[in-house]
């Protein structure tokens, strides 16, 4: 677009025209999958209720992703889950903890597996192979404690809420801005942030600049 600055019809329209044209350029796009909430303290007894749920593409293969918990007092991995399957039509994979006979409590899960994540300061780490592909740690962490998420720590919820990802599409790489309580653990659904449309006057503004684009080359010939 260098000819917009350039070019006869350089100067305050083409350069704002310009502006608003890099403003319509779409944000890089979010690298998934990523783990959207978690369930790690229920109500007594946590046999059977806890639960991780991760949001991805459709059809997405998770073989060779695996999920950790990571001791937030050494940084010891306490446990590693294979995950196997795909991730279904609605972008929301669902593993739950086995109950011992091999299901689950957890409605609709996915997967199920044997796990009990411990609470706080702990953290849970989603991988592809060796790679990190997303964490979350949660609770207060001493000096001498180790923290494998992102950013700052989420908070440890009390016994009976889940943490959330505050739009499963969305990662700051910040999981205090990330993450929040809730108080009604939500398996099987994720809110999404929207992408919005483009405003008329951006249309406009692109309109603006193919004309100049276009009276610029008609100036060139003559």
């Amino acid at each position: 677009m260098q000819f917009i600055a350039n070019g006869r019809f350089g100067g305050a329209l083409p350069n704002f025209c310009l502006g608003l044209v890099l403003a319509l350029v779409p944000l890089p796009a979010v690298a998934l999958p990523l783990l959207s909430e978690v369930f790690y303290d229920a109500a007594g007894s946590d046999n059977g209720l806890g639960f991780v749920e991760i949001y991805g593409e459709p059809g997405l293969s998770l073989a060779g992703f695996t999920i950790e918990g990571v001791n937030g007092a050494n940084g010891v991995v306490t446990v590693t889950l294979a995950l196997v399957g795909t991730i279904p039509e609605d972008g929301i994979f669902l593993l739950a903890d086995d109950a011992g006979d091999g299901s689950s409590l957890v409605a609709g899960a996915d997967l199920v597996l044997n796990f009990d994540f411990q609470n706080g300061p702990d953290g849970i780490a989603l991988r592809n192979n060796s790679a990190v592909v997303d964490a979350i740690g949660y609770g207060v962490f001493g000096p001498s404690e180790v923290f494998a998420g992102e950013g700052a720590p989420a908070p440890d919820v009390p016994a009976g809420s889940s943490l959330a990802r505050r739009f499963a599409n969305v990662d700051t790489d910040d999981n205090a801005a990330d993450w929040v309580a809730l108080t009604t653990p939500t398996p099987g659904f994720a809110p999404l942030q929207s992408v919005p449309e483009p405003a008329a006057g951006a249309l406009l503004a692109l309109g603006l600049v193919a004309i100049a684009s276009r009276a610029r080359r008609k100036c060139a010939v003559r």
